[in-house]
């Protein structure tokens, strides 16, 4: 497994890729360095970009591994745009599981790849902001939040 920590705006982040995939990303948290890879300076340019506001979408080769429900949740985050939001429930029933929230939640917390998998995204049924399990939690979603000029409750 191949590791690069570069500073931000949100603290340390820390990226993670195994055989050409990236496989994790860790707001707040440092990781030792391996030697970087081609993938992890790209992944740390496009983040980059983003947190300055100048990218709205990534180009990166993923792999997520989880459950057939996370990685039903995690498919259906990818394809929120930038600057929009879903409802947990709301994202349940586009990822074809049906009506719970709840579940959905606990997907979406366990999203290895925040950020560029924009679990950022997702909001209460009412647009309140519930939680958020990257950096310093709801204030990290939204700083995120509000580099998309997204409203929210």
């Amino acid at each position: 497994m191949d590791h690069l920590t570069f500073e931000s705006p949100l603290g340390p982040i820390s990226l993670h890729a195994h055989d050409d995939h990236l496989t994790g990303v860790s707001i707040g948290i440092a990781h030792a360095h391996s030697a970087p890879t081609p993938l992890l300076l790209r992944a740390q340019e496009q983040l980059t970009e983003y947190l300055q506001g100048t990218r709205t979408s990534f180009n990166l080769p993923l792999q997520l591994s989880g459950t057939a429900f996370q990685e039903a949740i995690w498919s259906a985050l990818q394809e929120i745009p930038y600057g929009r939001t879903e409802s947990y429930q709301a994202l349940g029933e586009k990822a074809g599981r049906g009506k719970a929230p709840r579940a959905v939640g606990g997907a979406v917390g366990r999203n290895p790849l925040p950020i560029i998998v924009p679990c950022h995204r997702i909001l209460a049924s009412d647009g309140r902001i519930t939680g958020y399990s990257g950096g310093e939690g709801i204030p990290t979603k939204k700083w995120l939040l509000d580099l998309e000029g997204v409203t929210y409750r």
